[in-house]
């Protein structure tokens, strides 16, 4: 006899499996690296110190010095999207004086007057659910964040049209940064990409004496957001989470930015020697600092009524004076999302994962009502 416990953890395995999806199809090479090393908290390959563990992650990112505009890293791709003086790149005053700048409109009045823009693509775009009509919630997550993205810096582009422009910014960034020869093709694309995302962008940057700030949101946002909340939704469907949606629903958008942890890894360079965890750096060592590892999301199922501890949690968006500014916006996104779909307890009928974007994700997840008690 299947005890109800055995039942969810069936359903949170059968969760955990079609999650593993976004991995497997986008980088298979680098998650069976990932997972083969997991056991230790950090270890070095070559030039490479892959950290994986709390305290190993918490170590690069507030112990050792980086190099913020080394190849490879995200402020070397965000700069180059963006010309420069961003906030990954940026050190006293400057940097806190562009994090002042971001509070205000990130800060909790900020995101309250945010509020209505994503709450009225939630009312119009699941409405179809309503009448049996599938949805595609990789869609609304990407028009729901292009209007947020576009009302925080004030501009008149089109939602879905900067929300492409921001994932195609994003992925062709990506691509110019991965292992191997140099592909001349791939620095164009790129090129081309961040031109077109800039000129939608332009008065916004305008304004921000243009220093790049409103690019550097723009991607941080779009991105984050339409990888983690389709994801997500999917997993409160396979995991018969819908009730929690419900009830508590800022609990349960907690620990779904735990195990999805939308941006899994973090890639840095060490600007002089340090260590992570016991494991010697070196200058000019690769740092791959990896997100979902040190919040427990290979390991720990989500668990409203038995969350992980907050500073534990909080990881998902790093540590430190860098951590991302927008944590309050996307912790209280999320929870407005899964709220909106919890009447209608979605299955989901199809997913696809999307084999060319920045941070794991799926490329269509078609979701349909389930009136029923599944």
């Amino acid at each position: 006899m299947i005890t109800r416990d055995g039942v969810a953890r069936m359903s949170q395995g059968r969760a955990r499996r079609r999650d593993r999806q976004v991995y497997l199809r986008s980088h298979p090479v680098l998650f069976a690296l990932l997972a083969a090393t997991r056991r230790r908290p950090a270890v070095r390959i070559g030039g490479t110190v892959i950290a994986h563990s709390r305290d190993a992650y918490l170590d690069g990112l507030t112990r050792v010095p980086l190099d913020r505009t080394a190849e490879g890293t995200t402020g070397a791709a965000a700069g180059r999207l963006a010309g420069g003086g961003l906030l990954f790149d940026q050190d006293g005053d400057d940097h806190r004086g562009t994090r002042r700048h971001l509070a205000e409109s990130l800060g909790a009045d900020g995101v309250q007057r945010l509020r209505p823009v994503w709450r009225e693509v939630l009312d119009r775009r699941l409405a179809p659910l309503a009448g049996g009509r599938p949805v595609d919630l990789v869609d609304v997550a990407a028009e729901l964040s292009g209007a947020t993205a576009a009302a925080l810096l004030g501009v008149g582009a089109d939602p879905r049209e900067l929300a492409a422009a921001t994932r195609a910014a994003a992925a062709a960034g990506a691509r110019e940064h991965l292992p191997g020869p140099p592909f001349p093709g791939r620095r164009r694309a790129a090129r081309r990409a961040a031109d077109h995302l800039n000129r939608l962008l332009s008065p916004a940057d305008e304004r921000a004496n243009g220093n790049g700030l409103a690019a550097m949101v723009a991607v941080a946002a779009v991105n984050t957001t339409v990888a983690g909340l389709p994801r997500a939704a999917a997993w409160c469907a396979d995991a018969g989470l819908w009730g929690w949606a419900g009830t508590d629903p800022d609990a349960l958008a907690g620990e779904m930015l735990r195990v999805t942890a939308p941006t899994p890894l973090l890639p840095r360079v060490a600007a002089a020697a340090g260590t992570v965890a016991g494991c010697p750096v070196r200058a000019g060592d690769r740092l791959i600092l990896i997100t979902r590892h040190a919040v427990g999301a290979h390991r720990r199922d989500p668990s409203p009524t038995d969350p992980v501890e907050p500073r534990t949690a909080q990881l998902v968006f790093g540590a430190g004076p860098h951590a991302c500014p927008g944590a309050r916006l996307a912790r209280l996104q999320l929870a407005d999302a899964l709220a909106a779909l919890a009447p209608y307890r979605p299955v989901v009928r199809r997913a696809r994962p999307d084999r060319h974007s920045a941070l794991p994700g799926w490329r269509t997840l078609i979701v349909s009502a389930n009136r029923g008690d599944s």
